[in-house]
């Protein structure tokens, strides 16, 4: 394998982590956050799906975001009539994002997204004594 390919492929999956991490903050930044008036939903939890990308001039395979969603799941209901988002009957929705589901895929994106950083440390080191061996 060209080192430059290892570098990009390592990269690419770096930058598909991130954004998953992204998500996932954004995630448990908003797992309180219920609609601003009467019977609104609540913040809906955020999904994110991958999909390989075939570079045409190299033919490397990488991966990519493919796309940012919304879970779809339905978002329970909680009493609290002193809350502005409360319907007639005095109940809130709350959001569909589960904390420990959110803290497990942010440990699995944090791993991978530290595999890909070994790669790509072992790409440079051996780049690196190339080098060294050309001098």
């Amino acid at each position: 394998m060209d080192i430059d390919k290892a570098l990009n492929i390592s990269a690419a999956g770096m930058d598909a982590q991130t954004m998953r991490l992204r998500v996932i903050a954004e995630n448990l930044a908003n797992q309180d956050t219920t609609g601003s008036s009467s019977g609104a939903d609540a913040y809906r939890r955020k999904t994110i799906t991958f999909e390989d990308r075939v570079d045409a001039a190299t033919g490397e395979t990488t991966v990519q975001v493919k796309q940012i969603g919304q879970d779809k799941s339905q978002q329970t209901l909680r009493y609290d009539p002193s809350n502005p988002a409360a319907n007639a009957d005095g109940y809130v929705k709350v959001p569909n994002v589960n904390s420990f589901i959110e803290i497990m895929d942010m440990r699995e994106a944090e791993r991978t997204y530290s595999a890909n950083l070994s790669v790509l440390q072992a790409t440079r080191t051996m780049l690196d004594r190339t080098i060294e061996m050309l001098k």
